[in-house]
């Protein structure tokens, strides 16, 4: 969807998507989007007819979206308290200066759901009125894909990977790309057949070609914050409890006070259903806590072909909600 530059530092651009021609606007909060690190901002806008984007401006909403950009190897000192302290909450006040605003319905999938959820838990200031979040897996050890890995790095304190990523840097958009199609090894084999018993399916191979488009610009992690990553939330599991040191103080998901959506997706193998569920129980000071599953494994729940009936239904009836 065609989108202008709101605002933009060498951090990240702010961009505002344009109206629908014919769709009359909503007297509502703005939705800014965030993205997660790794993952192309044009997730969120995937492909005609499976955009969330696309899908919010058909509604009648404003909808903003913040961009990082490509990771460099000059971004390799970054942190995860870069995008907590300061890109998001630029974000979120940016937006709602640009709107007038009073509130920001705030949205985040992935890490970028962390993000969101940090960034609203450490400075309660923030006009936000409303936040989403799509896949974000929060109790790490209630996902198998990675419970193997838990007891080594407890016993080897992460050393080893820990000299390989401040060696290089960061962790390669490559690297990214591969992890992500490593998930559903068991999709990727069997594509081949797949693509040839779709063909008469012509929505079906626009999505297949649209995801694959996306792996081929999978982008890369700044080194901190796979470190980070690794060992505050693999590791040591610290976010479970719903607590996070970070920047040398303690954030507490309790202090969010604004109404929350949660969504987690039913085939997810990165951020299973427990592991983005546990939130529920963490955000005791929130006026409001809605948790919905829905089908689709990381991506598909955000904006697979069955995302559109589903996940997108549940935002539609939260935001509404609270407009």
């Amino acid at each position: 969807m065609p989108r202008d530059a709101v605002t933009g530092s060498p951090a990240a651009t702010l961009h505002r998507y344009r109206p629908i021609a014919g769709v009359p606007v909503l007297d509502a909060p703005p939705v800014l989007l965030v993205p997660p690190l790794g993952a192309p901002d044009f997730a969120y806008d995937l492909r005609r007819g499976c955009s969330l984007v696309q899908h919010l401006l058909a509604t009648g909403r404003t909808v903003y979206l913040v961009d990082y950009g490509p990771i460099r190897f000059a971004d390799r000192a970054l942190g995860m308290e870069h995008w907590v302290d300061d890109v998001v909450p630029r974000a979120v006040r940016d937006t709602a200066r640009d709107t007038g605003a009073e509130g920001v319905d705030l949205l985040g999938w992935s890490l970028g759901g962390i993000f969101c959820m940090l960034a609203t838990a450490a400075d309660l200031t923030l006009p936000i009125h409303t936040l989403t979040v799509i896949g974000s897996p929060v109790d790490i050890a209630a996902v198998p894909l990675v419970a193997p890995l838990r007891p080594l790095a407890a016993v080897t304190g992460g050393l080893g990977l820990s000299a390989v990523y401040q060696a290089i840097g960061s962790f390669p958009a490559p690297l990214v790309s591969w992890a992500f199609q490593l998930t559903a090894v068991d999709r990727l084999i069997t594509k081949p057949l797949t693509v040839l018993s779709r063909l008469d399916d012509r929505d079906c191979l626009a999505q297949i070609e649209a995801v694959d488009f996306m792996m081929t610009h999978m982008r890369g992690y700044p080194g901190r914050v796979f470190g980070q990553i690794y060992h505050l939330l693999l590791r040591s599991n610290d976010l479970a409890d719903g607590t996070l040191d970070l920047a040398g103080r303690t954030i507490a998901l309790k202090e969010i006070d604004v109404p929350v959506l949660v969504v987690g997706g039913e085939n997810d193998v990165i951020a299973p259903l427990p592991a983005v569920e546990r939130v529920v129980d963490l955000l005791t000071g929130s006026p409001e806590v809605r948790f919905e599953s829905a089908p689709g494994g990381h991506l598909g729940v955000l904006t697979g072909r069955r995302a559109r009936a589903t996940t997108w239904v549940h935002v539609d009836d939260f935001l509404t909600a609270h407009t």
